[in-house]
């Protein structure tokens, strides 16, 4: 079950604080936020940088893109001591009764992949047929994880481009106007708004976004190579204590001793 992120949440959130306190923090406070809106620059700047990720797009890719965001707000339920356990509880399963025995044990299972896996294991496929179809699934898996990865680099390296467009856009107007020394000094600070609204947009969203997207990436794709190491192992019969050793060898020290304290495997009868 996915649980709200905390971290991207708390991180997000902070980040615009800090951003609304070193503006109002100035001699005009509060009121000095009106300097920073402007709705031109905001269309060109986000409007062009997402105009170019279309183009280079399907509209189901772009759409897709964009819905992914929503998957940093949730935490993986992606907890590797206990699918090492389970694994470890399927392994004494086949070693007492047979490889047979975890179909019935397939059907309590909640993950898709680690079912898929057992059930080639029971159909008697060879090893090495059972890892290239795993290992397929999980290249297909992470390409698609990737291409929305990409999706949000590549708006964070448009976000400042179309924030220099803009602003150079405005710097042309002003120059146009040199005459009235007045009006450079508002003309200039609107042309630097674009420039902002696009670090604003590469800094404060679509790198964090990209960044979380790609760590849990990361964490997926351990708990799958995980788990067709342990579904190999348990089809070559090897002990379960052997596999527990061998799955953790993905853990960091830490989970280890967590591993360790929930329980490991059986010995051998």
């Amino acid at each position: 079950m996915n649980i709200l992120d905390l971290a991207s949440i708390i991180g997000l959130v902070a980040c615009l604080a800090l951003v609304i306190f070193g503006i109002v923090t100035g001699d005009e406070g509060v009121a000095a936020l009106g300097n920073f809106l402007h709705g031109p620059s905001a269309l060109i700047t986000f409007g062009g940088a997402f105009s170019c990720i279309l183009a280079s797009n399907s509209m189901s890719d772009f759409v897709g893109g964009l819905k992914s965001i929503a998957l940093i707000f949730k935490t993986p339920a992606l907890d590797t001591p206990e699918i090492i356990k389970k694994i470890i509880e399927l392994s004494n399963v086949a070693r007492k009764e047979g490889l047979l025995s975890l179909e019935e044990a397939a059907s309590d299972l909640d993950d898709a992949f680690l079912k898929k896996g057992i059930l080639l294991i029971v159909d008697g496929t060879d090893p090495e047929l059972v890892r290239a179809i795993m290992e397929t699934e999980l290249v297909s898996v992470e390409g698609r994880h990737k291409a929305k990865i990409g999706f949000w680099q590549d708006v964070a390296s448009m976000g400042p481009a179309w924030g220099m467009i803009g602003t150079l856009i405005g710097l042309i107007n002003m120059l146009k106007k040199l005459d009235d020394a007045a009006a450079i000094g508002p003309n200039m600070a609107v042309a630097l708004i674009t420039t902002l609204y696009g670090s604003l947009l590469a800094n404060w969203i679509c790198t964090p976004v990209s960044g979380k997207l790609k760590a849990n990436n990361d964490a997926e794709m351990m708990i799958k190579e995980i788990m067709i190491e342990g579904l190999l192992s348990i089809q070559a019969g090897e002990n379960p204590r052997v596999i527990e050793e061998k799955l953790k060898s993905f853990l960091a020290p830490k989970d280890r001793e967590t591993s360790d304290e929930e329980g490991g495997g059986e010995a051998d009868g």
